[in-house]
Protein backbone atom coordinates (compact mmCIF):
# COMPACT_ATOMS: atom_id res chain seq x y z
CA UNK A 1 0.00 0.00 0.00
CA UNK A 2 2.89 2.16 0.55
CA UNK A 3 4.50 1.89 -2.53
CA UNK A 4 0.53 2.70 -4.13
CA UNK A 5 0.52 5.98 -2.21
CA UNK A 6 4.08 6.82 -3.60
CA UNK A 7 2.93 5.91 -6.85
CA UNK A 8 0.12 7.81 -7.01
CA UNK A 9 1.69 10.82 -5.33
CA UNK A 10 4.16 10.58 -8.30
CA UNK A 11 1.54 10.98 -10.76
CA UNK A 12 -0.50 13.61 -9.45
CA UNK A 13 2.95 15.61 -9.43
CA UNK A 14 4.26 14.45 -12.99
CA UNK A 15 0.55 15.40 -14.26
CA UNK A 16 0.93 18.84 -12.49
CA UNK A 17 4.42 19.47 -14.49
CA UNK A 18 3.18 18.12 -17.84
CA UNK A 19 -0.11 19.79 -17.26
CA UNK A 20 1.30 23.42 -16.31
CA UNK A 21 3.45 22.86 -19.72
CA UNK A 22 0.57 22.23 -21.59
CA UNK A 23 -1.03 25.68 -20.38
CA UNK A 24 1.95 27.80 -21.63
CA UNK A 25 0.82 26.37 -24.87
CA UNK A 26 -2.43 26.70 -24.62
CA UNK A 27 -3.29 22.90 -24.93
CA UNK A 28 -5.93 21.42 -23.13
CA UNK A 29 -4.32 19.83 -20.00
CA UNK A 30 -5.75 15.89 -21.15
CA UNK A 31 -3.05 15.94 -24.07
CA UNK A 32 -0.42 16.16 -20.96
CA UNK A 33 -2.30 13.45 -19.24
CA UNK A 34 -2.68 10.99 -21.67
CA UNK A 35 1.46 11.58 -22.36
CA UNK A 36 2.04 11.10 -18.74
CA UNK A 37 0.30 7.91 -18.77
CA UNK A 38 2.29 6.93 -22.02
CA UNK A 39 5.29 7.89 -20.14
CA UNK A 40 4.53 6.06 -16.62
CA UNK A 41 2.98 2.62 -19.13
CA UNK A 42 4.53 -0.51 -20.81
CA UNK A 43 6.02 2.13 -23.70
CA UNK A 44 8.10 4.10 -20.93
CA UNK A 45 9.04 3.27 -17.14
CA UNK A 46 7.28 0.68 -16.60
CA UNK A 47 5.40 1.34 -13.88
CA UNK A 48 2.83 -0.96 -12.85
CA UNK A 49 1.85 -1.48 -9.04
CA UNK A 50 -0.95 1.18 -9.22
CA UNK A 51 -2.63 -0.20 -12.33
CA UNK A 52 -5.75 -1.31 -10.11
CA UNK A 53 -6.11 1.43 -8.20
CA UNK A 54 -5.68 4.12 -11.37
CA UNK A 55 -8.07 1.88 -13.06
CA UNK A 56 -10.72 2.45 -10.69
CA UNK A 57 -10.45 5.77 -10.10
CA UNK A 58 -10.47 6.49 -13.74
CA UNK A 59 -14.13 4.48 -13.62
CA UNK A 60 -15.54 6.88 -11.01
CA UNK A 61 -13.88 9.75 -13.37
CA UNK A 62 -16.03 9.09 -16.75
CA UNK A 63 -19.06 8.12 -14.36
CA UNK A 64 -19.11 11.40 -12.88
CA UNK A 65 -18.20 12.99 -16.42
CA UNK A 66 -21.42 11.38 -17.38
CA UNK A 67 -23.05 12.32 -14.45
CA UNK A 68 -22.39 16.43 -15.52
CA UNK A 69 -23.38 15.90 -19.14
CA UNK A 70 -26.27 14.83 -18.01
CA UNK A 71 -27.14 17.85 -15.70
CA UNK A 72 -26.66 19.67 -18.81
CA UNK A 73 -29.60 17.86 -20.55
CA UNK A 74 -32.33 20.13 -19.10
CA UNK A 75 -35.96 18.93 -20.44
CA UNK A 76 -36.45 22.83 -21.58
CA UNK A 77 -33.34 22.90 -23.65
CA UNK A 78 -33.61 19.55 -24.61
CA UNK A 79 -37.60 20.48 -25.79
CA UNK A 80 -36.14 24.18 -26.87
CA UNK A 81 -33.03 23.22 -28.97
CA UNK A 82 -34.24 24.70 -32.26
CA UNK A 83 -34.27 23.53 -35.48
CA UNK A 84 -30.69 24.77 -36.00
CA UNK A 85 -28.94 22.77 -33.42
CA UNK A 86 -31.17 19.65 -34.30
CA UNK A 87 -30.53 19.57 -37.88
CA UNK A 88 -26.90 20.60 -37.46
CA UNK A 89 -26.41 17.93 -35.16
CA UNK A 90 -27.97 15.60 -37.31
CA UNK A 91 -26.48 16.65 -40.19
CA UNK A 92 -22.91 16.58 -38.96
CA UNK A 93 -23.57 13.40 -37.16
CA UNK A 94 -24.73 11.72 -40.71
CA UNK A 95 -22.08 13.19 -42.71
CA UNK A 96 -19.60 12.47 -40.27
CA UNK A 97 -20.60 8.67 -40.39
CA UNK A 98 -21.19 8.20 -44.19
CA UNK A 99 -18.10 9.69 -45.46
CA UNK A 100 -16.06 8.51 -42.49
CA UNK A 101 -17.13 4.94 -42.54
CA UNK A 102 -15.80 4.96 -46.57
CA UNK A 103 -12.59 6.33 -45.51
CA UNK A 104 -12.26 4.16 -42.84
CA UNK A 105 -12.88 1.06 -45.73
CA UNK A 106 -10.20 2.94 -48.12
CA UNK A 107 -7.88 2.74 -45.58
CA UNK A 108 -7.89 -1.01 -45.07
CA UNK A 109 -10.42 -0.96 -41.92
CA UNK A 110 -12.82 -3.80 -41.70
CA UNK A 111 -16.40 -3.51 -41.72
CA UNK A 112 -16.56 -3.44 -38.25
CA UNK A 113 -14.07 -1.44 -36.97
CA UNK A 114 -15.08 1.38 -39.82
CA UNK A 115 -18.08 1.71 -38.41
CA UNK A 116 -17.05 2.12 -34.43
CA UNK A 117 -13.94 4.75 -36.02
CA UNK A 118 -16.44 6.23 -38.30
CA UNK A 119 -19.39 7.09 -35.02
CA UNK A 120 -16.07 8.06 -32.97
CA UNK A 121 -15.85 10.75 -35.32
CA UNK A 122 -18.50 12.33 -35.17
CA UNK A 123 -18.49 12.64 -31.13
CA UNK A 124 -16.75 16.58 -30.32
CA UNK A 125 -15.75 17.37 -26.43
CA UNK A 126 -18.64 19.53 -24.89
CA UNK A 127 -16.04 20.02 -22.19
CA UNK A 128 -13.22 21.58 -23.93
CA UNK A 129 -15.43 23.64 -26.24
CA UNK A 130 -17.19 25.18 -23.08
CA UNK A 131 -14.00 25.52 -21.57
CA UNK A 132 -12.74 27.39 -24.57
CA UNK A 133 -15.70 29.02 -25.77
CA UNK A 134 -15.99 30.59 -22.11
CA UNK A 135 -12.54 31.45 -22.08
CA UNK A 136 -12.99 33.63 -25.02
CA UNK A 137 -16.08 35.08 -23.19
CA UNK A 138 -18.06 33.67 -26.14
CA UNK A 139 -20.40 31.05 -23.99
CA UNK A 140 -23.49 33.42 -24.32
CA UNK A 141 -22.69 34.25 -28.09
CA UNK A 142 -24.85 33.34 -30.86
CA UNK A 143 -22.67 30.74 -32.21
CA UNK A 144 -22.10 29.66 -28.87
CA UNK A 145 -25.64 28.95 -28.43
CA UNK A 146 -25.91 27.37 -31.28
CA UNK A 147 -22.45 25.29 -30.98
CA UNK A 148 -23.61 24.20 -26.97
CA UNK A 149 -26.81 23.19 -28.48
CA UNK A 150 -25.56 20.67 -31.03
CA UNK A 151 -23.14 19.60 -28.84
CA UNK A 152 -25.92 18.24 -26.71
CA UNK A 153 -27.64 16.48 -29.84
CA UNK A 154 -23.99 14.80 -30.01
CA UNK A 155 -24.02 13.69 -26.44
CA UNK A 156 -27.54 12.04 -26.74
CA UNK A 157 -26.19 10.24 -29.54
CA UNK A 158 -23.33 9.22 -27.60
CA UNK A 159 -25.69 7.39 -24.98
CA UNK A 160 -27.93 5.81 -27.36
CA UNK A 161 -24.36 4.57 -29.22
CA UNK A 162 -23.27 3.10 -25.61
CA UNK A 163 -26.61 1.88 -25.00
CA UNK A 164 -26.53 -0.26 -28.26
CA UNK A 165 -22.87 -1.48 -27.71
CA UNK A 166 -24.01 -2.30 -23.65
CA UNK A 167 -27.05 -4.00 -24.56
CA UNK A 168 -25.27 -6.09 -28.03
CA UNK A 169 -22.45 -6.86 -25.13
CA UNK A 170 -24.62 -8.18 -22.19
CA UNK A 171 -26.97 -10.55 -24.90
CA UNK A 172 -24.50 -11.47 -26.89
CA UNK A 173 -26.52 -11.28 -29.90
CA UNK A 174 -25.15 -8.88 -32.07
CA UNK A 175 -26.36 -9.94 -35.27
CA UNK A 176 -30.60 -10.42 -33.98
CA UNK A 177 -30.19 -5.91 -34.50
CA UNK A 178 -34.11 -5.63 -34.60
CA UNK A 179 -34.63 -7.72 -31.13
CA UNK A 180 -32.21 -5.60 -29.47
CA UNK A 181 -33.20 -2.20 -31.13
CA UNK A 182 -36.58 -3.15 -29.79
CA UNK A 183 -34.97 -4.44 -26.27
CA UNK A 184 -33.09 -0.99 -25.66
CA UNK A 185 -36.30 1.23 -26.43
CA UNK A 186 -38.48 -0.92 -23.78
CA UNK A 187 -35.74 -0.61 -21.17
CA UNK A 188 -34.95 2.85 -22.18
CA UNK A 189 -38.72 3.70 -21.83
CA UNK A 190 -38.90 2.15 -18.32
CA UNK A 191 -35.84 3.80 -17.46
CA UNK A 192 -37.14 7.30 -18.88
CA UNK A 193 -40.21 6.49 -17.09
CA UNK A 194 -38.25 5.93 -13.83
CA UNK A 195 -36.56 9.06 -13.70
CA UNK A 196 -39.84 11.46 -14.85
CA UNK A 197 -41.38 9.98 -11.37
CA UNK A 198 -38.19 10.69 -9.57
CA UNK A 199 -37.75 14.02 -10.87
CA UNK A 200 -41.73 15.09 -10.63
CA UNK A 201 -42.51 13.37 -6.61
CA UNK A 202 -39.12 12.96 -4.91
CA UNK A 203 -36.00 14.50 -6.04
CA UNK A 204 -37.15 17.87 -5.76
CA UNK A 205 -38.17 17.75 -2.07
CA UNK A 206 -34.88 15.48 -1.15
CA UNK A 207 -32.51 18.35 -3.34
CA UNK A 208 -34.15 20.97 -1.03
CA UNK A 209 -33.26 19.42 1.95
CA UNK A 210 -29.58 18.57 1.18
CA UNK A 211 -29.17 21.89 -0.31
CA UNK A 212 -29.16 23.19 3.54
CA UNK A 213 -25.68 21.83 3.51
CA UNK A 214 -22.89 22.24 0.93
CA UNK A 215 -20.94 19.21 1.71
CA UNK A 216 -23.88 17.12 2.09
CA UNK A 217 -25.54 18.40 -1.68
CA UNK A 218 -21.41 17.01 -2.92
CA UNK A 219 -21.77 14.12 -1.23
CA UNK A 220 -25.51 13.28 -2.35
CA UNK A 221 -24.46 14.07 -6.10
CA UNK A 222 -21.29 11.51 -6.29
CA UNK A 223 -23.55 9.11 -4.44
CA UNK A 224 -26.74 9.33 -6.97
CA UNK A 225 -24.72 9.11 -9.58
CA UNK A 226 -22.70 6.25 -8.78
CA UNK A 227 -26.05 4.33 -7.82
CA UNK A 228 -27.71 4.88 -10.90
CA UNK A 229 -24.68 3.81 -12.55
CA UNK A 230 -24.57 0.33 -10.92
CA UNK A 231 -28.11 0.44 -11.50
CA UNK A 232 -27.87 1.06 -15.12
CA UNK A 233 -25.12 -1.69 -15.43
CA UNK A 234 -28.01 -4.08 -13.71
CA UNK A 235 -30.61 -3.12 -15.75
CA UNK A 236 -28.42 -4.26 -19.33
CA UNK A 237 -27.33 -0.47 -20.23
CA UNK A 238 -23.83 0.43 -19.00
CA UNK A 239 -22.72 2.58 -16.10
CA UNK A 240 -21.82 5.57 -17.99
CA UNK A 241 -25.76 5.36 -19.44
CA UNK A 242 -26.90 4.94 -15.87
CA UNK A 243 -24.71 8.23 -14.64
CA UNK A 244 -26.14 10.39 -17.45
CA UNK A 245 -29.70 9.40 -16.64
CA UNK A 246 -28.68 10.23 -13.12
CA UNK A 247 -27.59 13.74 -13.92
CA UNK A 248 -30.87 14.31 -16.21
CA UNK A 249 -32.72 13.21 -13.57
CA UNK A 250 -31.54 16.56 -11.77
CA UNK A 251 -31.04 19.08 -14.57
CA UNK A 252 -34.63 20.52 -14.21
CA UNK A 253 -34.20 21.16 -10.66
CA UNK A 254 -33.20 24.67 -9.33
CA UNK A 255 -29.66 22.89 -7.91
CA UNK A 256 -28.44 22.14 -11.23
CA UNK A 257 -25.53 24.53 -11.66
CA UNK A 258 -24.46 24.51 -7.70
CA UNK A 259 -24.30 20.67 -7.81
CA UNK A 260 -22.30 20.98 -11.72
CA UNK A 261 -20.02 23.70 -10.53
CA UNK A 262 -19.34 21.83 -7.31
CA UNK A 263 -18.35 18.48 -9.31
CA UNK A 264 -16.48 20.45 -11.36
CA UNK A 265 -13.03 20.33 -9.71
CA UNK A 266 -14.19 16.50 -8.62
CA UNK A 267 -15.25 15.47 -12.46
CA UNK A 268 -11.16 17.29 -13.58
CA UNK A 269 -9.54 15.50 -10.66
CA UNK A 270 -10.78 12.35 -11.76
CA UNK A 271 -10.56 12.18 -15.35
CA UNK A 272 -6.84 13.01 -14.70
CA UNK A 273 -6.62 9.24 -13.61
CA UNK A 274 -9.35 7.69 -17.00
CA UNK A 275 -6.18 10.23 -19.47
CA UNK A 276 -3.37 8.48 -17.44
CA UNK A 277 -4.97 5.17 -17.89
CA UNK A 278 -5.72 5.72 -21.24
CA UNK A 279 -1.93 6.55 -21.67
CA UNK A 280 -1.08 3.84 -20.28
CA UNK A 281 -2.67 1.09 -22.25
CA UNK A 282 -1.64 2.35 -25.46
CA UNK A 283 -0.22 -0.05 -27.50
CA UNK A 284 2.84 1.68 -29.26
CA UNK A 285 3.68 -1.64 -31.38
CA UNK A 286 0.26 -0.89 -33.34
CA UNK A 287 1.05 2.99 -33.76
CA UNK A 288 2.97 2.79 -36.45
CA UNK A 289 0.88 1.11 -38.60
CA UNK A 290 -1.46 3.77 -38.28
CA UNK A 291 0.33 7.00 -38.32
CA UNK A 292 -1.20 7.84 -41.81
CA UNK A 293 -4.74 6.95 -41.85
CA UNK A 294 -4.74 8.73 -38.59
CA UNK A 295 -3.44 11.72 -40.42
CA UNK A 296 -6.06 11.52 -43.27
CA UNK A 297 -8.77 10.76 -40.63
CA UNK A 298 -7.87 14.04 -38.50
CA UNK A 299 -7.41 15.93 -41.37
CA UNK A 300 -11.51 14.85 -42.57
CA UNK A 301 -12.08 15.81 -39.12
CA UNK A 302 -10.63 19.14 -39.16
CA UNK A 303 -11.84 20.10 -42.29
CA UNK A 304 -14.89 18.35 -43.75
CA UNK A 305 -16.76 18.66 -40.35
CA UNK A 306 -16.77 22.58 -39.98
CA UNK A 307 -17.64 22.73 -43.48
CA UNK A 308 -20.97 20.48 -43.22
CA UNK A 309 -22.11 22.70 -40.48
CA UNK A 310 -21.19 26.13 -41.97
CA UNK A 311 -23.26 24.46 -45.11
CA UNK A 312 -26.14 23.74 -42.83
CA UNK A 313 -26.31 26.65 -41.01
CA UNK A 314 -25.75 28.61 -44.10
CA UNK A 315 -28.64 27.06 -45.87
CA UNK A 316 -30.79 27.74 -42.80
CA UNK A 317 -30.24 31.78 -42.71
CA UNK A 318 -26.89 32.12 -40.52
CA UNK A 319 -24.30 34.25 -41.91
CA UNK A 320 -20.43 32.56 -43.00
CA UNK A 321 -19.25 33.89 -39.96
CA UNK A 322 -21.85 32.60 -37.32
CA UNK A 323 -21.50 29.07 -39.20
CA UNK A 324 -17.93 29.11 -39.08
CA UNK A 325 -17.84 29.90 -35.64
CA UNK A 326 -19.88 27.18 -34.55
CA UNK A 327 -18.41 24.90 -37.46
CA UNK A 328 -15.04 25.14 -35.65
CA UNK A 329 -16.14 23.59 -32.55
CA UNK A 330 -16.57 20.12 -33.71
CA UNK A 331 -13.09 19.93 -35.70
CA UNK A 332 -12.09 17.57 -33.27
CA UNK A 333 -12.67 14.01 -31.73
CA UNK A 334 -13.74 13.86 -27.55
CA UNK A 335 -13.33 11.66 -24.67
CA UNK A 336 -16.33 10.37 -25.63
CA UNK A 337 -14.60 8.67 -28.91
CA UNK A 338 -11.99 7.49 -26.75
CA UNK A 339 -14.44 5.89 -24.42
CA UNK A 340 -16.90 4.88 -27.13
CA UNK A 341 -14.13 2.96 -28.81
CA UNK A 342 -13.07 1.32 -25.69
CA UNK A 343 -16.35 0.00 -24.59
CA UNK A 344 -16.40 -1.83 -28.05
CA UNK A 345 -12.82 -3.63 -27.14
CA UNK A 346 -14.87 -4.21 -23.82
CA UNK A 347 -17.48 -6.05 -25.78
CA UNK A 348 -15.46 -7.94 -27.89
CA UNK A 349 -16.30 -6.17 -31.50
CA UNK A 350 -13.05 -5.03 -32.31
CA UNK A 351 -9.22 -4.96 -31.25
CA UNK A 352 -6.83 -2.59 -29.83
CA UNK A 353 -5.29 -1.62 -33.18
CA UNK A 354 -8.56 1.05 -33.67
CA UNK A 355 -8.17 2.27 -30.41
CA UNK A 356 -4.48 3.63 -31.24
CA UNK A 357 -5.94 4.95 -33.98
CA UNK A 358 -8.72 6.57 -32.59
CA UNK A 359 -6.33 8.52 -29.37
CA UNK A 360 -3.64 9.36 -32.50
CA UNK A 361 -6.86 11.58 -34.14
CA UNK A 362 -7.74 12.80 -31.14
CA UNK A 363 -4.31 13.77 -29.67
CA UNK A 364 -3.91 16.01 -33.20
CA UNK A 365 -7.27 17.27 -34.26
CA UNK A 366 -7.56 18.29 -30.41
CA UNK A 367 -4.47 20.04 -30.89
CA UNK A 368 -4.83 21.81 -33.78
CA UNK A 369 -8.60 22.69 -33.03
CA UNK A 370 -7.42 24.25 -30.01
CA UNK A 371 -5.70 27.00 -31.73
CA UNK A 372 -8.07 26.90 -34.35
CA UNK A 373 -10.60 28.42 -31.83
CA UNK A 374 -8.24 30.24 -29.89
CA UNK A 375 -7.54 32.51 -33.20
CA UNK A 376 -11.17 31.75 -35.18
CA UNK A 377 -11.24 35.31 -35.54
CA UNK A 378 -8.16 36.28 -37.23
CA UNK A 379 -8.89 32.88 -39.01
CA UNK A 380 -12.27 34.12 -40.45
CA UNK A 381 -10.76 37.04 -41.54
CA UNK A 382 -8.11 35.52 -43.21
CA UNK A 383 -10.83 33.06 -44.87
CA UNK A 384 -13.63 35.22 -45.62
CA UNK A 385 -13.72 35.82 -49.28
CA UNK A 386 -13.61 32.04 -50.06
CA UNK A 387 -16.16 31.22 -46.95
CA UNK A 388 -18.89 33.46 -48.74
CA UNK A 389 -20.32 31.02 -50.60
CA UNK A 390 -21.85 29.42 -47.52
CA UNK A 391 -24.03 32.61 -46.69
CA UNK A 392 -27.39 33.43 -48.15
CA UNK A 393 -27.95 36.93 -49.88
CA UNK A 394 -30.54 37.49 -46.96
CA UNK A 395 -29.58 35.88 -44.36
CA UNK A 396 -32.39 35.96 -42.52
CA UNK A 397 -32.70 33.81 -39.30
CA UNK A 398 -29.43 35.33 -37.87
CA UNK A 399 -31.19 38.60 -38.53
CA UNK A 400 -34.39 37.54 -36.56
CA UNK A 401 -32.30 36.31 -34.07
CA UNK A 402 -30.70 39.62 -33.96
CA UNK A 403 -33.96 41.27 -33.63
CA UNK A 404 -35.34 39.33 -30.88
CA UNK A 405 -31.99 39.92 -28.70
CA UNK A 406 -32.40 43.55 -28.97
CA UNK A 407 -36.17 43.77 -27.90
CA UNK A 408 -35.22 40.92 -24.88
CA UNK A 409 -34.30 42.25 -21.33
CA UNK A 410 -31.55 41.17 -19.72
CA UNK A 411 -30.67 41.57 -15.68
CA UNK A 412 -28.89 45.13 -15.15
CA UNK A 413 -28.73 44.48 -11.48
CA UNK A 414 -27.20 41.43 -9.79
CA UNK A 415 -28.16 40.49 -6.14
CA UNK A 416 -26.14 38.19 -4.16
CA UNK A 417 -27.15 37.53 -0.68
CA UNK A 418 -31.46 37.54 -0.85
CA UNK A 419 -31.57 38.21 3.30
CA UNK A 420 -33.43 40.84 4.64
CA UNK A 421 -31.54 43.37 3.56
CA UNK A 422 -30.83 41.86 0.14
CA UNK A 423 -33.78 40.60 0.00
CA UNK A 424 -35.65 43.93 0.10
CA UNK A 425 -33.32 45.80 -2.12
CA UNK A 426 -33.79 43.24 -5.02
CA UNK A 427 -37.32 43.86 -4.87
CA UNK A 428 -37.00 47.66 -4.22
CA UNK A 429 -35.39 47.76 -7.65
CA UNK A 430 -37.47 45.54 -9.26
CA UNK A 431 -40.24 47.93 -8.68
CA UNK A 432 -38.53 50.56 -10.04
CA UNK A 433 -38.85 48.76 -13.19
CA UNK A 434 -34.98 47.62 -13.02
CA UNK A 435 -34.62 44.15 -14.47
CA UNK A 436 -32.51 42.27 -11.25
CA UNK A 437 -31.49 38.75 -10.98
CA UNK A 438 -31.34 37.43 -7.16
CA UNK A 439 -28.47 34.80 -6.26
CA UNK A 440 -28.79 32.72 -2.97
CA UNK A 441 -27.47 29.41 -1.55
CA UNK A 442 -30.25 29.37 0.51
CA UNK A 443 -32.92 27.26 -1.27
CA UNK A 444 -35.85 28.47 0.85
CA UNK A 445 -34.65 32.16 0.17
CA UNK A 446 -34.76 30.79 -3.13
CA UNK A 447 -37.91 29.95 -3.37
CA UNK A 448 -39.83 32.19 -1.45
CA UNK A 449 -38.10 35.34 -3.32
CA UNK A 450 -39.06 33.32 -6.62
CA UNK A 451 -42.95 32.99 -5.23
CA UNK A 452 -42.72 37.18 -4.76
CA UNK A 453 -41.51 37.71 -8.74
CA UNK A 454 -38.06 38.07 -8.43
CA UNK A 455 -35.97 36.38 -10.91
CA UNK A 456 -33.78 33.76 -9.14
CA UNK A 457 -31.02 31.86 -9.31
CA UNK A 458 -29.88 29.39 -6.42
CA UNK A 459 -25.75 29.20 -6.18
CA UNK A 460 -22.85 30.15 -4.31
CA UNK A 461 -21.04 33.19 -4.84
CA UNK A 462 -17.69 31.52 -3.86
CA UNK A 463 -17.55 29.55 -6.69
CA UNK A 464 -16.28 30.84 -10.18
CA UNK A 465 -17.54 27.92 -12.31
CA UNK A 466 -21.22 29.35 -10.95
CA UNK A 467 -20.33 32.76 -11.78
CA UNK A 468 -19.38 32.07 -15.43
CA UNK A 469 -22.74 30.98 -15.48
CA UNK A 470 -24.23 34.38 -14.60
CA UNK A 471 -25.47 36.75 -17.51
CA UNK A 472 -22.55 39.18 -16.38
CA UNK A 473 -22.43 40.50 -19.89
CA UNK A 474 -25.59 42.90 -19.69
CA UNK A 475 -25.64 43.75 -16.09
CA UNK A 476 -24.29 47.19 -15.01
CA UNK A 477 -24.09 46.52 -11.00
CA UNK A 478 -23.11 43.63 -9.23
CA UNK A 479 -24.60 43.54 -5.77
CA UNK A 480 -23.35 41.89 -2.61
CA UNK A 481 -25.00 41.76 0.52
CA UNK A 482 -23.05 38.41 2.16
CA UNK A 483 -21.43 39.34 5.27
CA UNK A 484 -18.37 37.16 4.71
CA UNK A 485 -15.46 39.05 3.68
CA UNK A 486 -13.61 36.61 2.48
CA UNK A 487 -16.05 35.61 -0.37
CA UNK A 488 -16.69 38.74 -0.98
CA UNK A 489 -12.93 39.61 -1.96
CA UNK A 490 -13.70 35.63 -3.99
CA UNK A 491 -16.41 37.51 -5.97
CA UNK A 492 -14.10 40.22 -6.49
CA UNK A 493 -11.93 38.24 -8.22
CA UNK A 494 -14.59 36.19 -9.59
CA UNK A 495 -15.46 39.26 -11.68
CA UNK A 496 -12.32 40.52 -12.21
CA UNK A 497 -11.51 36.77 -14.30
CA UNK A 498 -14.79 37.08 -16.41
CA UNK A 499 -13.40 40.99 -17.52
CA UNK A 500 -17.13 42.21 -15.93
CA UNK A 501 -17.03 45.87 -17.09
CA UNK A 502 -19.73 47.10 -14.85
CA UNK A 503 -19.77 48.63 -11.18
CA UNK A 504 -19.48 46.51 -7.85
CA UNK A 505 -21.10 46.96 -4.61
CA UNK A 506 -19.97 45.04 -1.61
CA UNK A 507 -21.29 45.07 2.11
CA UNK A 508 -18.96 46.03 4.95
CA UNK A 509 -19.96 44.61 8.35
CA UNK A 510 -17.01 44.78 10.62
CA UNK A 511 -14.83 47.86 11.18
CA UNK A 512 -11.78 48.06 8.88
CA UNK A 513 -13.89 45.67 5.95
CA UNK A 514 -14.70 48.74 3.80
CA UNK A 515 -10.84 49.48 3.09
CA UNK A 516 -9.96 46.30 2.10
CA UNK A 517 -13.01 45.49 0.41
CA UNK A 518 -12.19 49.31 -1.72
CA UNK A 519 -8.39 48.37 -2.18
CA UNK A 520 -9.57 45.23 -3.52
CA UNK A 521 -11.52 47.46 -6.39
CA UNK A 522 -14.83 47.82 -5.23
CA UNK A 523 -16.62 50.37 -6.76
CA UNK A 524 -19.19 51.06 -3.46
CA UNK A 525 -19.04 49.87 -0.15
CA UNK A 526 -22.39 50.12 1.81
CA UNK A 527 -21.98 50.19 5.82
CA UNK A 528 -25.31 48.60 6.65
CA UNK A 529 -24.98 49.41 10.52
CA UNK A 530 -23.74 52.70 10.16
CA UNK A 531 -26.03 53.26 7.23
CA UNK A 532 -29.16 52.07 9.12
CA UNK A 533 -28.18 53.83 12.01
CA UNK A 534 -28.14 57.25 10.27
CA UNK A 535 -31.03 56.85 8.29
CA UNK A 536 -32.93 55.92 11.12
CA UNK A 537 -31.49 59.03 13.11
CA UNK A 538 -32.22 61.45 10.25
CA UNK A 539 -36.16 59.97 10.74
CA UNK A 540 -36.10 60.20 14.11
CA UNK A 541 -34.41 63.86 14.08
CA UNK A 542 -36.90 65.37 11.40
CA UNK A 543 -39.85 64.11 13.11
CA UNK A 544 -38.45 66.43 16.34
CA UNK A 545 -36.91 69.18 14.62
CA UNK A 546 -38.67 72.45 15.43
CA UNK A 547 -40.78 73.83 12.35
CA UNK A 548 -39.96 77.71 13.45
CA UNK A 549 -36.99 78.65 15.18
CA UNK A 550 -36.68 78.83 18.88
CA UNK A 551 -37.05 81.81 20.75
CA UNK A 552 -33.81 83.72 21.92
CA UNK A 553 -32.98 85.07 25.49
CA UNK A 554 -34.80 88.50 26.67
CA UNK A 555 -37.49 88.08 23.70
CA UNK A 556 -41.23 88.34 24.66
CA UNK A 557 -44.10 87.58 21.90
CA UNK A 558 -47.10 89.96 22.10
Amino acid sequence: MHSVFYELAALLLLSALAGGIAVRLKQPVLVAYILVGIAVGPAGLGWSASQEQVALLAEIGVTVLLFVVGLKLDFHLVRNLGPVALATGLGQLGFTIFFGFFIALGLGLDTVPAIYVAVALTFSSTIIIVKLLSDKREIDSLHGRIALGFLIVQDIAVVIAMMMIGTLSAEGASTQWLGTALSVVGRLTAAVLLVAMLMRWVLPRVMQVLAESQELLLVFAIAWGTSLAVLGEMAGFSKEVGALLAGFSLAGTDYREAVSSRLSSVRDFLLLFFFIDLGSKLDFTTLGSVVEPAIVLSLFVLIGNPLIVMAIMGYMGYRARTGFLAGLTVAQISEFSIIFVGVGIAAGHIGIEALGLVTLVGLITISMSTYMILYSHPLYHGLSRWLRVFERERPFREMAVERNQRAGRHAEVIVFGLGRYGGELALGLRQRGIAVLGVDFDPELVRVMRGKGLATRFGDADNIDFIETLPLGHARWVVSTLPALDVNLSLLHSLRKQDFAGQVALTAHQDGESEILEQAGANLVFYLFQDAARFAAKVIGDDLAPAEPVAGPGRTDT
